[in-house]
């Protein structure tokens, strides 16, 4: 079994939610990026996914976007952020998830890149922009090669038949897109019921739910339908914010753990509370 499905797994027998935060590679540098990871760990992170930094990130918003900036300005390279991975697992079995974009992907060569990947410690990838058929050639070669790299589906709430089909995709867990457009910080999310139903229809994975999941309060209640939250756009920004006064690792660990006591107390309530009849 991977780490992924492990964690899911010990997550599910204690009745708590997954917190998936998202950080970009190299932002502002790759030593940062391993202090980040471990403070996101020591506040209650179930999983840290780890976004490659593009200069073309179609599904990010402008925070991300500039958080891609900042790492490319840095002179960020895949890699370095595979050496950074081979640090992390000396210290680390937190389960590391990338989001990457196809063409690094392609430029790398699909099969080496996975093949370093299962080699370092990454436990999945998410390709966002990766077509379906690419991704079933993918999911077979990862299959037939007993790659230990989960294929993570990330569905968005289009057609029933498209997230249907993308859902059963991939192993690991699903990537639930809270609404079409870009990441980023959102006020309400609206009406996810009817979209995660279908998900869950089409596949047995955990489902995480992602883009614009914003506060604590927020995550708290997503967590009443989802087996996970992941939290991005947020925690760059608060990153961002602490960029000048060199407070990024504390400010982002005191931030993450509000989302980790949140979840928790939401996990808590629901578990006290009187079954009807």
């Amino acid at each position: 079994m991977s780490r992924l499905t492990n964690a899911f797994a010990a997550l599910r027998d204690s009745g708590r939610t997954a917190f998936l935060p998202y950080i970009t590679a190299g932002d502002p540098c790759l030593a940062t990026t391993e202090k980040l990871v471990a403070a996101l760990e020591e506040a209650g992170a179930d999983i840290v996914e780890l976004g490659i930094p593009y200069s073309d990130p179609l599904a990010d918003g402008p925070t991300i976007q500039r958080a891609a900036a900042r790492a490319l300005q840095a002179g960020t390279r895949l890699a370095d952020i595979f050496t950074t991975i081979e640090r992390l697992r000396i210290r680390t079995d937190i389960p590391l998830v990338f989001l990457v974009y196809a063409n690094t992907v392609l430029q790398y060569g699909r099969e080496a890149f996975l093949a370093r990947c299962a080699s370092v410690g990454v436990d999945g990838v998410i390709i966002p922009d990766l077509p379906l058929d690419e991704r079933l050639h993918l999911l077979e070669y990862l299959r037939s090669q007993a790659v230990p790299v989960d294929l993570i589906p990330l569905v968005a709430p289009t057609s029933a038949q498209r997230t249907a089909a993308v859902a059963a995709a991939g192993t690991g867990f699903v990537y639930c897109v809270s609404s079409l457009g870009v990441t980023g910080v959102r006020r309400d999310l609206g009406d996810l019921q009817g979209f995660l139903q279908t998900v869950r229809k089409a596949s047995e994975l955990p489902l995480c739910v992602g883009f614009g999941v914003s506060t604590p309060a927020m995550a708290a209640a997503l967590s009443r339908q989802a087996d996970g939250v992941i939290v991005g756009s947020a925690i760059i920004q608060e990153l961002e914010n602490s960029l000048d006064g060199g407070q990024e690792v504390r400010r982002v660990k005191e931030f993450a753990s509000q989302f980790r006591q949140a979840l928790d107390s939401e996990a808590s309530a629901v578990a006290g509370r009187p079954k009807n009849g």
